[in-house]
């Protein structure tokens, strides 16, 4: 059981790392918009049904307001 979470924490991790390196040389607009999209996928599947369709459909919808907030 402890091998299974240190695997899974290691690549948890790494993705974390990879992500932020992906970010570093994007516009503030791009961020808000990656992040948002982001959140919004993480929000939509810790609903109480959980659905994948939700997840799908919440990322675009949190990237779009985080374009259209970003561009002040």
């Amino acid at each position: 059981m402890k091998t299974i979470r240190r695997v899974r924490f290691s690549a948890l991790a790494a993705a974390v790392l990879f992500g932020l390196a992906a970010c570093a040389d994007m516009v503030a607009l791009d961020k808000d918009t990656s992040i948002d999209a982001g959140a919004d996928a993480i929000g939509v599947e810790n609903l109480p049904d959980g659905s994948s369709v939700g997840t799908v459909g919440g990322a675009p919808v949190g990237g779009v307001i985080g374009h259209d907030v970003g561009k002040k």
